[in-house]
């Protein structure tokens, strides 16, 4: 689901993918819920370019915003990895009292 869009020179982003809302709107908990569908694995983003997006506002919000959500979903792998590391050694620990 393409989450970031540019239209008419301007940014939009959606959660649910049919009402796509203007960036300069998002709220934390919309940033919150673009954090999450940058996790998954249909992600798609229009690329941020100065020429497209003529209002500056949504120039520095979207630029700032598609940069943050592309790095998060390069590095989902990582972080997944990152957090199966910290909890296996109390899985570990649970998996031997539990057998015992």
């Amino acid at each position: 689901m393409k989450i970031l869009r540019i239209k008419d020179n301007q940014g939009f982003y959606t959660i649910t993918g049919d009402e796509y809302i203007p960036i300069d709107k998002v709220g934390k908990n919309d940033l919150l819920a673009l954090v999450e569908l940058a996790l998954g694995d249909d992600f798609e983003i229009d690329s941020y370019s100065d020429d497209i997006l003529s209002h500056q506002s949504h120039q520095i919000i979207y630029k700032s915003i598609s940069e943050k959500l592309l790095d998060l979903n390069q590095r989902k792998d990582e972080f997944k990895d990152e957090s199966e590391r910290l909890y296996l050694e109390e899985y570990e620990k649970y998996k031997a009292v539990s057998s015992s």
